[in-house]
């Protein structure tokens, strides 16, 4: 994650950084006559549209009596090319918690061609659910043309103080001006961090005197009052292996640190890990759902707990609750986990399952604790201080002999010690209640193997044949076994046969589908129909379905850092016999390309023995993270590779 500025402001502080003044704040409903004319935008001309201008207004005010939080949302987007403009939808997206939620009020949107005005009706909002506490309102704007200019505002009011949020100052479009203003009083104080590389063109914030209210009290608090602005933001751009956007965009985020009340109490939100270690121990769905070692001593078969061999029991404790348990799909973190029912149903959500593993593993004797993450699809938790709401995923962290075991029994085809990829996002947070809780690496297995073995011949019709063996470890293996267990076995027969219309295979046999603690393996026999040009025949040795069929890095420059996820190593065996039918004209020449810091490498070798052909690729990536100034080499890796594999024929002639 790039963490560029840490500001901890106090709201009694008083900073007066300011780059430039900001613009005034456009009436909604109202365009200006230069962003009808508006046809292109220069920094960025391949661009469908701009977003020309957002400002969020978040204020603290009374409302029926109670204090609340006001965060005021306005929108106004110009539209170039509708054909190929895909950002007609919008979502709002806002919290829950015990049937109380925010409230959305005061929404409009509008789609402006010239005079004509089309607006966004109640019916045309749709309310979308997402998890335990969020949910997202969903809607599109209609008649969207060439020269549409679309506006939208709403209202969120809410009593959930520490939900402050925060504000991205880049979207998917590239936008003109983005600011976010903010008015708090001072007995309201946020943590808040600016996020991302870019630098904000308006920082300024000063106090007001007197500007908070409350009816029924004769004093008045001052508040601090904060502008932040960006200008000419480029628009993001998703590229590929990556982890989440929210890592980069660059943003303002917000953590409530305390609120001192009217009656002078003091609440504290923003704790140490000291503190929150103590709340989890003690938590209903988290420290006190790892109190249930003796039901599930109750429930291990004696052939689990009678092993002797530590790391023997502990395998085949995972199997065991893997197999008990089916995953709902639903992920908890603080809410709706009872480890105990959910065992007994045979299905849960995935705390329930990785705590119900957590209390199988100390039932047979060993020593497991949980570990907070964030999935791959969501941005890095901060380590700068607790916060609760980064997370949204618990595994198990598992020691024996000193050695360390991430685990997470949610997936049917993951073999011990390999957790599924959407969990692969750098640390997690270990809660250990006795010594205090701790980061760790999330470092995935390194031994991800593909193995093909092709041994081809060629009969007296200049027809050839033969057969192909594939071997799968790892993470590879999971994707593997989800084939096989997500596709009929004539449709993984279509799809290995897809990359060369002249390609038949049959007699697929697979290996090992339940048994995880082995390699995945495939085989099946193959033929080639390859039409002659002449006397010739260019035979493109790598028939087989290749693990990386197409290069990822295409683009000429790179922003973000690259992670794959897992180390790979592939290697793939040919044997071509002509037997009398072929005369070897010309081979590829060898290759071999190294990246820097022993990273990875890419060789392939082409051995020409009498009448026969054996070819050895290998393809080695040591490393699943790199810096976006490894881009070049990692381009001209996966260009060289898909060369190989896919433009490179072995020239034979008809004897």
């Amino acid at each position: 994650m790039r963490l560029k500025t840490l500001l901890f402001l106090s709201c009694y502080s008083v900073i007066s950084i300011c780059y430039s003044q900001t613009q005034g704040v456009p009436t909604f409903g109202e365009p200006l006559n230069e962003e009808f004319t508006m046809t292109s935008y220069s920094l960025d001309p391949e661009a469908t549209g701009v977003v020309l201008y957002e400002r969020g207004n978040y204020t603290v005010d009374a409302a029926d009596g109670y204090i609340r939080l006001f965060k005021e949302v306005y929108r106004k987007i110009k539209v170039f090319d509708a054909k190929n403009f895909d950002y007609a939808t919008f979502e709002i997206q806002y919290y829950r918690e015990n049937e109380v939620e925010e409230n959305i009020k005061d929404f409009k949107a509008v789609t402006h061609n010239g005079k004509s005005k089309v607006f966004v009706g109640e019916n045309a909002v749709f309310d979308i659910k997402e998890g335990q506490h969020w949910s997202r309102k969903r809607f599109t704007f209609a008649n969207v043309q060439d020269g549409s200019i679309l506006e939208y505002t709403y209202r969120i009011e809410t009593p959930y103080f520490f939900n402050f949020g925060g504000w991205a100052f880049m979207n998917d479009l590239p936008t003109l001006y983005s600011e976010l203003h903010t008015e708090i009083p001072g007995n309201y104080r946020y943590n808040r961090a600016l996020y991302g590389d870019q630098k904000l063109d308006v920082n300024k914030a000063e106090i007001i005197l007197d500007c908070f209210h409350l009816p029924g009290f004769k004093l008045a608090a001052d508040c601090e009052s904060a502008t932040y602005a960006m200008k000419n933001v480029p628009a993001f751009k998703e590229e590929k292996y990556m982890l989440s956007k929210s890592n980069y965009i660059p943003s303002m985020k917000f953590e409530l640190r305390d609120v001192v009340h009217l009656d002078e109490s003091k609440s504290t939100y923003s704790k140490s890990w000291d503190d929150v270690d103590h709340e989890f121990q003690y938590d209903k769905d988290l420290g006190r759902q790892l109190k249930y070692t003796s039901f599930f001593k109750e429930q291990l078969p004696t052939s689990v707990t009678s092993i002797s061999n530590e790391l023997e029991r502990a395998k085949a404790v995972y199997y065991f609750i893997q197999e008990q348990m089916a995953w709902n799909k639903e992920t908890r973190i603080l809410q709706d986990i009872r480890v105990k029912e959910a065992f007994d149903k045979k299905t849960g959500n995935s705390s329930e399952i990785n705590l119900g593993l957590i209390n199988a593993l100390e039932a047979a004797g060993l020593n497991a604790k949980i570990m907070l993450i964030a999935t791959r699809d969501n941005a890095l938790p901060t380590k700068q201080y607790p916060v609760l709401t980064d997370f949204n995923y618990a595994i198990v962290f598992l020691t024996i002999n000193n050695e360390k075991y991430l685990l997470d029994a949610t997936e049917k085809e993951t073999p011990f010690g390999v957790l599924p990829f959407r969990v692969l996002n750098m640390e997690g947070r270990v809660l250990d209640f006795k010594k205090g809780s701790y980061w760790e690496p999330i470092a995935p297995i390194a031994k991800n193997m593909h193995y093909e073995n092709m041994q081809l011949s060629a009969d007296e019709s200049g027809l050839f044949s033969g057969k192909v063996s594939e071997i799968s470890t790892g993470y590879i293996s999971v994707d593997k076994r989800k084939e096989s267990n997500d596709f009929r076995k004539d449709e993984i027969i279509k799809k290995k046969q897809s990359k060369n219309e002249g390609l038949d295979i049959t007699n697929l046999v697979m290996e090992n589908e339940k048994d995880l603690e082995q390699p995945y393996k495939e085989s099946y026999d193959i033929s080639l129909h390859e039409q002659p040009v002449g006397d010739k025949l260019f035979l493109y040795p790598f028939l087989m379905q290749t693990y990386f069929s197409e290069n990822p890095f295409t683009a000429n420059t790179r922003l973000y850092p690259i992670d794959f996820g897992f180390p790979v190593m592939n290697n793939y065996l040919v044997s071509i016999a002509m037997n009398d039918q072929y005369e070897i004209v010309k081979v590829p020449a060898n290759k071999f390309l190294k990246l820097p810091k022993n990273d990875g490498e890419l060789s392939v070798v082409y051995d020409v023995s009498e009448n026969m052909v054996n070819i050895r690729l290998s393809v080695k990536l040591n490393n699943q993270s790199f810096a976006p100034e490894a881009y070049k080499s990692l381009q001209e890796f996966f260009t060289e590779l898909i060369k190989i594999q896919s433009n490179e024929p072995i020239e034979l002639k008809r004897i």
